[in-house]
């Protein structure tokens, strides 16, 4: 009888571990900074910015807006949004923007 017992328990135990190795994954992108050249001249702008990130695109992480220099830095997933999407999605919000290049 023990050994009845201890074998159900080890089979579903077995079958506990394969169901998990058989799921697959969620494959992540990964986290990328981009500098764009953006179009504005005060701090409302920057606030506009800030306060419509999901706007912008998904999987953004972190905005930094730096109004002097015109420029946003933004760290994103790779795997939800891309330098393109986020140019549209600043446009969505009314404000020209563009990769810097060599960043």
């Amino acid at each position: 009888m023990k050994k009845m017992i201890l074998c159900c328990l080890v089979a579903v135990l077995g079958c506990g571990v394969f169901a998990v190795e058989a799921k697959t994954p969620q494959k992540k992108g990964e986290i990328v900074t981009t500098v764009f050249t953006i179009d504005i001249d005060c701090e409302s702008c920057a606030a506009r910015i800030m306060n419509n990130v999901p706007v912008i695109g998904k999987g953004i992480k972190d905005i930094q807006v730096d109004v002097p220099s015109k420029e946003a830095t933004v760290t994103y997933d790779s795997a939800k949004t891309s330098p393109e999407e986020l140019i549209k999605g600043f446009g969505k919000i009314r404000i020209k923007a563009e990769e810097k290049p060599g960043k």
